[in-house]
C-alpha cells in the first residue's frame, strides 16, 4: 500500500462517530484489510495535516441473513476493517465537521 487513498477508504459517519469526534476527538475510518496501526497513523497525518495520538483497529464481521424458506445463509455485507483515530486536542478533520 503506497497510496493514502488505498489505506483510507472512506470516513464512517454515524451517530456514535459524531459523539466520538465531539467529545473525545476520535474519528472513524474504513481502512484496507492489510492496514496496520502505523500505516493508518501515517496516512491520516499526511492526508489531513493533524497530529495522531492513538489508533485503534477493529475487524468488523460480515452481516448474514437467513432465508426462511430454504434455511440457507447468505452474506448481506462483507467484512471490513475500521480504524478509530484519536487526535491531539485542538486538531480537527473538516470532513466530519459538516457545513459551516
Amino acid at each position: 500500500m503506497t497510496n493514502i487513498h488505498e489505506v483510507l477508504r472512506r470516513p464512517i459517519i454515524t451517530e456514535k462517530s459524531n459523539y466520538l469526534n465531539g467529545k473525545l476527538h476520535q474519528y472513524a475510518f474504513e481502512v484496507a484489510n492489510e492496514a496496520t496501526k502505523s500505516i493508518v497513523k501515517e496516512a491520516v497525518e499526511d492526508a489531513f495535516d493533524v497530529n495522531v495520538l492513538r489508533v485503534n483497529i477493529i475487524s468488523m464481521p460480515m452481516k448474514q441473513k437467513k432465508n426462511q424458506r430454504s434455511r440457507r445463509t447468505s452474506v448481506r455485507r462483507s467484512a471490513y476493517k475500521k480504524a478509530i483515530v484519536t487526535l491531539a486536542p485542538g486538531d480537527t478533520i473538516g470532513v466530519f465537521e459538516g457545513v459551516k
